[in-house]
């Protein structure tokens, strides 16, 4: 099941303060991603995992909007 970074911070019962605290960013930062307006690096993948209990693959990262797509 894919979920909203958003989400997957409420339902580990975190606030973005809280969450940010976890994760070593500011609050601004998650507030940042869960609005879609920065990402988090690769780095701060593991950290994400731990801090709200989820794989990161499970997480919705891009909107619809901004999918990728690859042409052959």
């Amino acid at each position: 099941m894919k979920i909203t970074l958003k989400a997957a911070r409420v339902n580990a019962g975190l606030t973005q303060k809280q969450a940010a605290a976890e994760i070593g960013v500011a609050k601004e930062t998650i507030s940042s991603w869960e609005r879609k307006k920065s990402y988090p690096s690769t780095g701060m993948l593991q950290k994400i995992e731990a801090a709200y209990h989820i794989p990161y693959d499970d997480i919705i990262f891009l909107s619809p909007n901004n999918a990728l797509s690859v042409t052959a």
